[in-house]
């Protein structure tokens, strides 16, 4: 723990964090031919020797651009067939659409076929670090869609390249969705996402702590960690084949318990927000240059989802987990959510008594007058079908948070591949640990009174605990 009841000074705060919480990249027990042969040079060149990640020889700004200058690296790349470097990522899902994003090794003229359908063309360029977005149109609701990529003439075709698209509002249906954080690359655990792939879920969330950065003023690490996650073929399996949606928690934004602070003081924090611009496929970034953030909603059907960003405006003197602009927009889309699910996903978690008194989570004195405001609203506007979830705690989790109305219940999942594990808590309805999981929520559309089932499922896919809740039991 880093912050103490006395702030910390900001610079001297990143300061102990660089000695204390950085994470170096893992690459014991890696398997794979193409990330044993570029893993090696990326971190050499992105991230260095030293352990905070700043002695790359690419300096502060490296990124793929400066890779390709380099002989050695364009012969990797032409060895391991990486013209496509990383993706397509599959995000944005709507009931007659979709996005498929892709990063390039070099600019690059891209084209992308729905098969039996339109063609899409687009291009890349080192503007935006080789990346693109395509926007899919004119597609059926909840139906699953091959497609093909073409890059500079080379077509690319694999098994995983399929995704569904949501279904319509009022259409009756089932579908999972997966949720989870503590998803640092450690290659002995990357197959989880294989695991995930195979059961086909509609979408994935990443609640933050996604990739582990930790550093916080040097986008050329940053780079290198979303550039290996990529090249991850487990992972490559799931976001080709299913809506991925995420938030930064603190070690993706900066380091461990870190806050942003309101406006936009620190030099580090719009670049930072640039490198997640281009590494996810949102539907937007928080309210974009004006307000950036990672903050977004989207919905899937009947089910509405609202991301929250509980750290780029995180300001605890000023009493705020969400920052002003951010809490305005989160109410105003409750009170105006049609769907009969609403979903309001977190990096940190809601509930009293869950974890470390509250220091890093909704639960703290700073915070709680924040979170209350928003529970009040839906119980003053009567909004039915409210569920949370969290992430941050290495462990899976579920809560019941009492209140007027109907109980809000909290559901914590944040150990994908990670190692480290935190312990369980008996006050919580249910608390587990061991090994490596996600949280999976499964929406039966289907009947007179809808039902979502929490689910704990685990790496092998075997599901730990199920919980269901009906609407009638989420509804004034």
């Amino acid at each position: 723990m880093i912050l103490r009841a006395k702030p910390i000074p900001i610079a001297l705060f990143f300061t102990l964090s660089v000695i204390i919480g950085a994470k170096e990249p893992i690459t014991e027990k890696e398997t794979d031919p193409t990330m044993k042969a570029l893993d090696p040079y990326l971190i050499d060149a992105l991230y260095g020797q030293q352990r905070n990640g700043k002695t790359g020889r690419h300096g502060k700004e490296g990124g793929l651009k400066e890779l390709l200058a380099e002989p050695e690296f364009v012969k990797l790349v032409k060895k391991h067939d990486l013209t496509l470097f990383n993706g397509p990522l599959v995000g944005d899902i709507r009931e007659d659409g979709a996005r498929i994003w892709l990063r390039t090794a070099g600019a690059s003229k891209v084209q992308v076929e729905v098969i039996g359908g339109k063609s899409y063309s687009t291009s890349t360029s080192e503007k935006n670090d080789f990346t693109s977005t395509v926007r899919l149109e004119e597609l059926k609701p909840f139906t699953e869609y091959r497609y093909t990529i073409t890059v500079n003439g080379q077509k690319i075709e694999k098994p995983s390249f399929q995704f569904r698209t949501a279904p319509a509002r009022g259409q009756k249906v089932r579908f999972n969705v997966n949720f989870g954080s503590g998803s640092r690359y450690q290659p002995k655990n990357e197959y989880a996402w294989s695991t995930m792939a195979q059961q086909k879920p509609l979408a994935y969330i990443g609640l933050g702590d996604n990739v582990y950065i930790d550093v916080v003023d040097h986008r050329g690490a940053q780079r290198l960690f979303y550039y290996r996650r990529y090249l991850s073929p487990a992972y490559s399996e799931l976001c080709a084949s299913t809506a991925i949606y995420g938030i930064w928690d603190d070690h993706d934004m900066a380091m461990n318990d870190s806050a942003g602070g309101l406006g936009m003081k620190f030099s580090w924090k719009r670049p930072n927000w640039k490198v997640f611009t281009e590494n996810w496929n949102n539907p937007h970034y928080g309210g974009g240059e004006k307000m950036p953030g990672t903050w977004h909603s989207f919905s899937l059907g009947d089910v509405d989802f609202f991301m929250t960003d509980g750290r780029f405006y995180r300001d605890k003197e000023a009493k705020t987990m969400l920052g002003p602009d951010q809490k305005e927009w989160l109410l105003k889309q409750l009170t105006a959510a049609k769907g009969k699910f609403k979903v309001i996903a977190s990096g940190t978690m809601f509930a009293d008594g869950a974890d470390k008194d509250g220091k890093d989570s909704w639960a703290g004195t700073w915070a709680r007058d924040e979170r209350d405001e928003i529970f009040d609203l839906i119980t003053k506007e009567k909004i039915n079908g409210v569920l949370l979830i969290s992430g941050d705690r290495h462990r899976s989790d579920i809560w019941k948070i009492q209140r007027p109305g109907y109980p809000l219940y909290e559901f914590v999942s944040a150990k994908v591949t990670n190692a480290h594990t935190h312990r369980t808590y008996d006050n919580a309805v249910w608390s587990y640990n061991k090994g490596n999981f996600w949280g999976q929520l499964s929406f039966d559309l289907t009947q007179d009174d809808p039902v979502v089932t929490f689910k704990c499922v685990d790496i092998r896919g075997k599901t730990v605990k199920a919980f269901p809740l009906k609407l009638s039991e989420l509804s004034h």
